[in-house]
């Protein structure tokens, strides 16, 4: 730790600050948005649907615990649990690790695709009304653009122990 004065921090400017208003009020409307739909329409939390989209994409359907966790970028524990509530519903199911005795491999059952294949489209259109109906052409790649920005300037070290999935 230093002991000479500390510089001042470099504040947002008013359009910055205006900008870092709308995205965050944006995020956090479109977050909820998106929930209720899959409430309303699947009985699921965005969480869930995010998760059972991760299996359908994966290899035989299936993905060990602590890559599943990474990728959807929630804590293992928090995923235990998801993974524990989708169980219930037949969704998925958990298996031993073939090639390592203490991991294990969420999979998603033909039930769970089922209910993913039923709820996709409505999820689709809240998407898609959400966001790409107000859009022109150009501001969608824009706006992939500076995700793709955004997302990785931030994408982490695989050392980083901090990050909620390796919690």
């Amino acid at each position: 730790m230093t002991s000479g004065p500390q510089s001042e921090p470099r504040w947002l400017t008013d359009e910055e600050q205006q900008t870092w208003q709308a995205y965050m009020h944006a995020s956090t409307l479109l977050e909820d948005h998106l929930d209720r739909q899959l409430q309303r329409d699947a009985g699921m939390p965005h969480t869930y649907y995010v998760l059972l989209v991760l299996l359908e994409r994966a290899p035989r359907r299936q993905m060990r615990m602590t890559e599943l966790a990474r990728s959807a970028k929630i804590t293992r524990s928090r995923l235990s649990h998801a993974v524990s509530r989708l169980e219930k519903h037949g969704w998925v199911q958990r298996e031993d690790c073939a090639s390592d005795k203490r991991g294990q491999n969420a999979v998603l059952t033909d039930e769970g695709y089922k209910v993913l294949s039923q709820s996709a489209p409505g999820h689709v259109d809240a998407v898609r009304n959400a966001i790409f109906n107000r859009l022109s052409d150009e501001q969608v790649r824009q706006l992939g653009e500076i995700c793709r920005v955004i997302a990785n300037g931030l994408q982490p070290e695989r050392g980083d122990a901090d990050l909620p999935w390796q919690r």
